[in-house]
């Protein structure tokens, strides 16, 4: 049984991992690995509860502030 790191298994749900993960993870659930099934039903859930969120943009006086301190930061390299 493999133990999969879940950044691995949160790019096999978005189809953007390498041929080797998918493979291993496809192989891994053909063989009835229990654990694996549950992480992958617990990230599809937290990653349809996340699209399903409505999200609001920063202030403008947060974008400003942000953007100032980006600037100071380059400007002290």
């Amino acid at each position: 049984m493999k133990k999969f790191k879940e950044e691995d298994l949160i790019l096999y749900l978005y189809k953007e991992c390498s041929p080797g993960i998918q493979q291993a993870v496809e192989e891994a659930l053909e063989e009835g690995d229990i654990e694996l099934t549950e992480k992958l039903s617990i990230l599809k859930r937290s990653i349809r509860q996340l699209d399903g969120l409505k999200l609001k943009s920063p202030s403008p006086l947060s974008v400003k502030t942000i953007m100032q301190h980006a600037r100071e930061a380059v400007r002290k390299k």
